[in-house]
């Protein structure tokens, strides 16, 4: 599910950080790994982990000419890919971190990372779902370093559609560390290699057949908060690069592909999320008119999107907020043991994940999220013809709910943070009048307590979107408000329309 990423320059403005910090305890995200969990992972990462799968034997893939594509600094890898042609369409070949071998189920590690269930990135630092020792050290496909991966081969027709899937357990070495600048400056210069340059046409391909389905993938601009000389702030936006758009089909095909091999072997876990809800949709057309985008009644929001380009402040503005659609999102475990021990639960005719438009599951990203660990698991038994590991199976059923929990306080932790950088922003213009558009409304004038309606509005500049009061709130309707409030320590800013 795609947030919104919001960084500080630097080191940030103390208030800020002081904020971020308060909001973190506040959440409950923990400050640091248990003593016995940080051990736990110190020995694995010397000793090369358990013998996971009963220690059959890895195949030596380190002759295939991996590269990973992140942000600048990166260092938790979990994905290195490779694109080749086979004559009648592509070959797409997509290490994982294989995290499992790291990580022994039932030890104080595993427990501490359901206890966490995700890694969380905030604006000035991230908390992570594994120790450093292993998400930026042993388990992440750093360059030039043998590493246990879990080794995806997707074979694609000259149109993109998948033709087969196979995965196993292997080792690999990654060639390059790559940023997404440095990606897509050599794909313009025209000296990215063969495979970097398969990888756009792989990724273009995709993007169709996502259109065909009526899919929509949100590629959401980072923002960084930037203090100037004179105390206040500034919200940049970093625009998207085709590449990265391209990368991310990788991932995407990767999921299908995963989810087919589930159905297939009958048990599983789903990444699933519901069509998206008429009043998320029409407070996003309002959004729209707010930022000044023409979004005419007879154009769909999976239409919109890839007319969208987030090097416009506005667009990126706008894709950010449309971050909104996304509620609902969950997984769903399958031919596993119902509540109590119960018959096992059946997959629905139809689990799709609305946005992706297509069955979906978790499998790329497992230094980053528990869930991909689980399903890559069930992958690797059913290609092996294997039953699914008894620590795995016994696991499943409980996995929906862990990372809900999870979810729900990543979720609360990115609110609390936009309402800390908006206020951060605004704060010291109080007094002043601001254009924009009301986006929401909560009940009735004739409801409204003490006379005052609550609603939300989108500025036009900065993109903002607060709370704003008022007798009678038109909603969709371009207003002039007033700045009365807008407090980084209690995370509130606060709009009147007289």
């Amino acid at each position: 599910m795609p947030t919104r990423q919001l960084h500080l320059a630097h080191a940030g403005p103390a208030e800020v950080a002081d904020a971020l910090a308060a909001l973190r305890a506040e959440v409950g995200l923990p400050a640091m790994f248990p003593t016995a969990a940080r051990d736990e992972a110190q020995e694995s990462a010397k000793g090369g982990g358990w013998s996971v799968d009963g220690g059959q034997a890895r195949q030596d893939r380190r002759d295939v000419e991996l590269v990973t594509i992140d942000p600048p600094g990166s260092m938790d890898l979990d994905q290195a890919v490779h694109v080749a042609s086979s004559g009648r369409g592509y070959i797409v070949r997509y290490a994982i971190a294989d995290v499992a071998t790291f990580v022994a189920p039932g030890g104080a590690l595993d427990a501490e990372t359901h206890r966490r269930g995700t890694t969380v990135y905030g604006p000035d630092v991230r908390t992570p779902l594994h120790p450093p020792v292993l998400s930026e050290g042993a388990a992440s496909l750093l360059p030039d370093e043998d590493r246990p991966a879990v080794l995806w081969t997707i074979g694609l027709d000259a149109e993109g559609e998948i033709t087969s899937t196979s995965v196993a357990r292997a080792t690999v070495r990654s060639r390059a560390r790559l940023t997404y600048g440095e990606a897509q400056a050599q794909l313009d210069a025209g000296t990215a290699s063969d495979s970097l340059a398969l990888l756009a046409d792989v990724g273009r391909l995709r993007q169709a057949r996502e259109r065909d389905r009526g899919g929509v993938s949100l590629e959401v601009p980072e923002q960084e908060i930037v203090p100037h000389d004179d105390g206040s702030f500034a919200l940049e936006l970093r625009r998207t690069l085709p590449v990265e758009g391209w990368n991310a089909q990788i991932s995407l095909l990767t999921g299908i592909a995963a989810a087919a091999m589930m159905r297939e072997a009958g048990v599983g876990l789903f990444r699933t999320l519901p069509p998206a809800d008429d009043r998320d949709v029409a407070r996003l057309r309002r959004t729209a008119a707010a930022l000044g985008i023409d979004w005419s009644a007879d154009v769909s929001y999976a239409q919109l999107v890839p007319t969208l380009e987030s090097r416009r402040p506005a667009h990126a503005a706008f894709l950010s907020e449309a971050t909104s659609l996304f509620r609902g999102a969950g997984y769903l475990a399958f031919g596993v043991p119902g509540p109590d021990g119960g018959a096992p639960v059946p997959l629905p005719a139809d689990a799709r994940h609305a946005a992706i438009a297509a069955e979906y599951a978790h499998v790329t990203a497992p230094l980053r999220r528990l869930a991909d660990r689980y399903a890559t698991e069930v992958c690797l038994a059913h290609g092996a013809g294997r039953e699914v590991p008894a620590w795995v199976a016994d696991a499943l059923p409980a996995l929906p709910e862990t990372m809900a929990a999870a979810s729900r306080t990543a979720g609360a932790f990115e609110r609390g943070s936009v309402d800390i950088v908006e206020a951060a922003l605004l704060a010291g213009r109080e007094g002043e009048g601001f254009d924009g558009v009301v986006v929401d409304v909560r009940g009735t004038k004739g409801d409204a307590e003490g006379g005052v309606q609550r609603g939300e509005m989108m500025l036009t500049e900065p993109a903002v979107r607060a709370r704003v009061d008022g007798a009678d709130l038109p909603l969709g309707k371009r207003v002039r408000a007033t700045l009365a409030a807008a407090s980084v320590s209690e995370r509130r800013v606060l709009f009147t329309l007289p």
